[in-house]
């Protein structure tokens, strides 16, 4: 193990960089769900992303016929506004466009979710393509390549729970613990991701944020009990610990996903999707480590390889503690 973990220092430097950015800097995709209470009446909903205390100037471009009837309420979130309105569209929606105005200079994209006649269209739209028709008989494809897209960006884009993997990697010898551990990671964030997002077990949010980062935290640790010959419980029983932290991890990927929801008739379907993008994101980003792990190991020297390993552990533990801190400061004051 020991000549192994200085190959993954490549990496270092883009987590801290990129996880300091996004920090500051995360935007959450948009979201516009329609739904048909009756007739012709709609009820909207639009959600849209903060970016440095400014709301995204996002706007829903219905057909000339369509008209507001009443604003329900606009409420604010730390990272968002969520407007709400009912609508009248005299003869319905069906084949008609829907343009969000604004979307062309955004670097964000926004998921549109569309219910009607007991079916959901669900699409997604970005700069280069801002509008879409409203079909008459939607695809459960397009649910499939928009959640599916969603787990993947989300694990890519998770740079706590990548960070987690990655210590993991840095402390697991050899190729069965290795396997057992991310198989034991993959199976208890599937459970709770699945338990909280079907409403069956409720649990703030923040909290579990917060021991997220204390979970980084700890391994950091363990990687250094490790380079010192004191094996602890992550290097004699990693499955344990991948299997305890991840069901924790799972309930911060449902926490993302209750974001945007899920269409009302393709729960299972989109659940599904969402947790297979999240275990692709997951694969890819371990294989590449491997992979990169596996070029680098022949060109380094033992000198290199323990000072290196310290410098990784104590700055994995570094920026764990600053997401510790800021984690539980935004939650009890």
């Amino acid at each position: 193990m020991m000549k192994i973990l200085p190959a993954y220092a490549f990496f270092l430097p883009l987590f801290l960089f990129f996880s300091t950015v996004s920090i500051a800097d995360e935007i959450r995709p948009a979201y516009l769900e329609i739904m048909n209470d009756s007739g012709d009446h709609y009820n909207v909903t639009l959600k849209l992303p903060k970016k440095n205390d400014r709301v995204l100037n996002l706007t829903p471009i219905f057909p000339e016929r369509c008209q507001s009837q009443e604003l329900i309420r606009i409420s604010h979130t730390d990272n968002s506004q969520v407007s709400r309105w009912r609508m009248d569209c005299e003869g319905g929606l069906l084949g008609e466009q829907i343009e969000i105005e604004g979307l062309e200079q955004s670097s964000t994209d926004i998921l549109v979710r569309l219910q009607q006649d007991k079916q959901t269209q669900v699409e997604r739209l970005y700069a280069g393509n801002n509008q879409f028709s409203v079909a008459s008989h939607p695809s459960s494809l397009e649910v499939i390549k928009v959640y599916t897209i969603i787990g993947i960006e989300h694990i890519l884009l998770g740079f706590d729970h990548l960070l987690f993997v990655f210590a993991l990697l840095l402390i697991i010898k050899g190729k069965r613990k290795l396997v057992g551990a991310i198989t034991a990671f993959t199976v208890a964030h599937s459970i709770t991701l699945t338990l909280a997002s079907l409403n069956m077990v409720t649990i703030a949010l923040p909290p579990v944020e917060a021991v997220i980062a204390l979970s980084i935290l700890f391994l950091a640790v363990e990687i250094i009990h490790d380079i010192k010959g004191k094996q602890g419980i992550a290097a004699q029983y990693p499955w344990i610990v991948a299997f305890s932290f991840g069901l924790l991890h799972g309930f911060g990927f449902a926490g993302a996903l209750a974001e945007i929801g899920l269409p009302q008739n393709e729960v299972p379907l989109a659940l599904i999707c969402f947790n297979v993008g999240v275990e692709l994101g997951q694969l890819a980003f371990v294989c590449i480590v491997l992979l990169i792990g596996r070029i680098l190991v022949p060109r380094l020297t033992a000198p290199y390889v323990k000072k290196g390993t310290v410098v990784i552990a104590y700055s994995i533990g570094s920026l764990a503690s600053f997401w510790v801190y800021e984690r539980t400061f935004s939650f009890l004051w």
